[in-house]
């Protein structure tokens, strides 16, 4: 998979758990994800380029306060602080030394995500992603939730959006139908197969000539799908 445009996020945290759940929901949105646990660790890391830092006030080597400082020093990179604390003091203490966005624990990974996507989009760090497929036979302008096939709209509902945008995102990969339930319902979404079938048979209507013989969308028996298409350079 070619990840040389997908958007790095840095998180430190040093519970591994939060750390992993943190990591999967980011990853699941097609974000690149690195964890630190210390805040040495972080701070060596980010000679790097992230698109933004999700902050643990609580580590075993340096006070978060301490790291957004020195990150501050160097960089305008938007900070998530994550930590324990609540207090209204607290809070305000964190956005006066340079975070942009406060999360306190235990918190919903969902809303992290969607408070992630939120601050990308009003720094303006996020890159609009479109993707084009054969020759531009097939184009998905996620920014805009629109597709086009031949240049002509096609009308996809939010599921069947989601799904064709994973595709796109991740050309040649195979999908399990519960990968792709997670991707259309959530993630603990428990579905059937006959319905991950039904997004995916309505899909290809919309955007294959033939279904028997696809261009986007092949069926491999016995695990899922995949796409197929071949994207355009950019």
């Amino acid at each position: 998979m070619d990840t040389a445009h997908k958007e790095s996020i840095l998180v430190v945290e040093d519970e591994k758990k939060i750390a992993d759940i943190v990591r999967a929901y980011l990853e699941r949105e097609g974000y690149l994800v690195q964890v630190a646990s210390t805040g040495e660790q972080a701070l060596g890391l980010m000679k790097e380029r992230f698109v933004l830092v999700i902050l643990d006030l609580m580590l075993p080597d340096m006070q978060g306060e301490d790291i957004c400082r020195t990150i501050r020093e160097n960089s305008d990179t938007p900070i998530i602080m994550l930590t324990a604390k609540s207090a209204e003091e607290d809070r305000i203490k964190g956005l006066g030394i340079g975070a942009d966005d406060y999360v306190v624990k235990p918190f919903s990974p969902r809303e992290l995500v969607a408070r992630v996507k939120a601050l990308l989009r009003r720094t303006g760090k996020t890159k609009k992603k479109v993707f084009s497929f054969n020759s531009g036979g097939l184009t998905i302008n996620e920014s805009d939730h629109e597709t086009l096939l031949r240049g002509k709209h096609v009308v996809l509902t939010p599921t069947e959006f989601r799904i064709l945008l994973s595709f796109s995102e991740n050309p040649g990969r195979i999908f399990s139908r519960d990968q792709l339930a997670t991707i259309a319902q959530g993630f603990d979404f428990e579905g059937y197969d006959r319905t991950i079938d039904a997004h995916v048979k309505n899909l290809r209507h919309k955007i294959e000539k033939d279904s028997k013989d696809p261009e986007f969308i092949k069926t491999v028996y016995g695990i899922g799908y995949k796409f197929i298409g071949t994207p355009d350079e950019d």
